[in-house]
């Protein structure tokens, strides 16, 4: 990757805090059909490893019905907000002027803006009218891997370049009380908002890491595991309920495929660093990699306390690890909409 550095990283969650057994009590009385004909469901929420999330809008407002047009103007004042948030914090941590950011990339998948979000920001941050303006949509879980890939390919172009990556998701905005399926159910028991942002410099050699590669891997047939539709009322979470069993079939042989395209192998990894897409998702990523129950602990204490924001949440994690001060390679790895798997392999400034 030339030299590319991690320089800092910060996260930042909205205000309101719901609480799973809140949401857990409310569910049967907006989704009364389904639960009459599902009334085991109502386990998923106590089975989700989730105990509170943190949302742009307090609990009441999910159950009011809205529109498209309302959820959008929702999304773009929430998400600017968080992102002069977390794009400040992470550029004072890694003692950076907006000045000297030469590009600019933004991951989301849970809301649409055009002219995109650093466009919208960039006067307010101070960044220069020429940084390259990268947006990206459509990642889902796997963005924050996937962003911190493209960021380092791109800082590596040119020593000296300075990246600044913020990665934004408002999940909540997709929950559905007009129909009665149970993606939505399971959307409600899982989904949260949050942000983080990374800044990253090649020619660097201070800094919290390094990034020593990246691979992914999309499997072919695979477009229906996970994902978006659209309708007048917003987005339709498309989420199967297989994601655990695949993850436990398929990343054992695929974990040793994308190493290898990192220049490493197991015995290289002092610690993986997963998305944690669900309680039942993270048991079958340590089954999978051939963790100790428990391994994936900063993993499940994120998913505990914040949820499933999507992309955000592995940087949750990384963050509390780096808080550590771990030494060696961390092996970051997360599933996203394609189906496709994701990593990047970073070597801690600690060791």
């Amino acid at each position: 990757m030339g030299g590319v550095s991690i320089l800092s990283l910060a996260t930042a969650a909205p205000p309101h805090v719901i609480e799973q057994r809140d949401v857990m009590a409310v569910a049967p009385k907006a989704l009364p059909e389904f639960f009459r004909q599902f009334p085991g469901m109502i386990d998923i929420f106590s089975n989700a490893g989730i105990e509170r999330r943190r949302a742009v809008r307090p609990l009441e407002w999910y159950l009011e019905p809205h529109d498209w047009r309302e959820r959008s103007e929702v999304y773009l004042d929430e998400a600017l907000k968080l992102y002069e948030c977390v794009a400040k914090d992470a550029m004072d941590r890694a003692g950076v002027k907006p000045e000297e950011i030469d590009i600019a990339i933004t991951i989301s998948s849970s809301g649409v803006a055009t002219p995109s979000l650093e466009a919208r920001v960039m006067e307010t941050l101070g960044l220069r009218p020429e940084t390259r303006r990268v947006p990206i949509f459509g990642l889902g879980c796997a963005g924050g891997v996937t962003g911190l890939s493209i960021a380092s390919k791109l800082a590596s172009a040119e020593p000296g370049t300075t990246v600044l990556v913020v990665v934004i998701e408002l999940c909540t905005l997709a929950l559905r009380t007009d129909r009665d399926i149970k993606e939505d159910v399971v959307s409600a028991a899982l989904f949260a908002d949050g942000a983080a942002a990374l800044v990253l410099r090649s020619g660097e050699s201070d800094g919290l890491a390094c990034v020593n590669g990246s691979a992914e891997h999309t499997w072919p047939n695979t477009l229906d595991i996970m994902g978006w539709t659209f309708d007048p009322v917003g987005f339709g979470v498309v989420l199967s309920r297989s994601v655990p069993m695949f993850v436990e079939r398929r990343m054992p042989e695929m974990t040793k495929t994308l190493l290898a395209r990192c220049n490493g192998s197991l015995h290289d990894v002092a610690r993986f660093v997963c998305h944690p897409g669900g309680g039942k998702v993270v048991d079958a990523l340590e089954n999978a990699l051939k963790l100790q129950r428990g391994s994936l602990d900063h993993e499940r204490e994120v998913l505990r306390e914040y949820g499933n924001m999507s992309a955000p949440t592995i940087l949750f994690a990384l963050e509390r690890i780096f808080a550590e001060k771990r030494k060696g390679v961390l092996a970051l790895s997360a599933l996203g909409p394609g189906f496709t798997a994701t990593m990047v392999t970073i070597e801690a400034a600690y060791a």
